[in-house]
């Protein structure tokens, strides 16, 4: 049966070893490890990183892993909840001197996938890259075409260029979870500004608002804007009034909150 947690924990070396080629670790890294379970990538981060830091929620699993890599200097076991703790003030006690070179790794839980990923996009500390075990249909979302885009794949887009390194069979965990996993790397492009950003993110809901109405007809209800004046401002993108929101592509979406900003919308 699945931990009450939600943690399906990895078994296949195969899949650990891909992972640890996907990472390109060096010494000089600090890696955060997100729900390490029971340790095995844990044990494979190990004489790569300069560090590892692994934090860990489950009361159970803390002391096992403690025992474990006791003798291993380089490992950190933070017993934490990744979505409470305060991750600023954890990386300056840990990394002081890099506080802003480090990689995050983990194989979480899928229902708190989005949480996890957005807590390490908007901030001012933002990981060098991640590579995330996630559920395989939340992965192809994220790497959505034009045409396909989600609120989830803008938000990621935004901030990160991403891509599927490969896919992962659930028979490779313990227990065996429903649905199959993708393992994918989420490279930061853009810092975090919360006036900005802030913005921005008002503009896409308002777009995505209706999924079977068009961008102009959600912009204007949601934004409470005159359909001429956001008809004026689609225009300027060469975008017509039978535009729907998931056919912007990220560039779309940046040029369009320029305008709104421009004109005060």
């Amino acid at each position: 049966m699945p931990t009450k947690l939600g943690q399906n924990f990895l078994k296949d070396p195969i899949v650990l070893e891909k992972i640890i080629q996907a990472s390109d670790i060096t010494k000089a890294d600090f890696v955060l490890e997100i729900g390490p379970g029971e340790g095995v990538l844990t044990e494979k981060l190990a004489p790569f990183g300069k560090k590892v830091i692994a934090i860990e929620i489950d009361d159970t699993l803390i002391e096992p892993l403690k025992n474990k890599f006791a003798a291993n200097k380089n490992v950190v076991i933070w017993h934490d909840d990744i979505l409470r703790l305060h991750l600023p003030q954890l990386l300056q006690e840990q990394a002081p001197l890099r506080a802003d070179h480090y990689q995050a790794i983990a194989n979480i839980p899928y229902y708190i996938t989005s949480p996890i990923i957005r807590l390490f996009l908007e901030q001012e500390h933002q990981p060098q890259e991640m590579i995330l075990m996630i559920q395989k249909e939340v992965a192809e979302r994220i790497v959505a075409p034009q045409g396909q885009l989600s609120i989830l794949a803008v938000s990621v887009g935004y901030y990160a260029t991403t891509e599927i390194l490969f896919l992962v069979d659930k028979k490779s965990f313990d227990p065996m979870p429903k649905v199959d996993s993708a393992v994918i790397r989420i490279t930061p492009r853009r810092k975090f500004n919360k006036i900005e950003d802030k913005k921005f993110f008002r503009l896409v809901k308002a777009g995505f608002s209706a999924k079977r109405k068009t961008l102009l007809n959600n912009l204007s209800t949601s934004l409470q804007i005159k359909k001429e004046v956001v008809e004026k401002i689609l225009l300027q993108l060469s975008l017509d009034t039978h535009t729907r929101a998931q056919e912007l592509t990220i560039a779309d979406w940046e040029k369009l909150a320029t305008l709104f900003s421009d004109t005060n919308a």
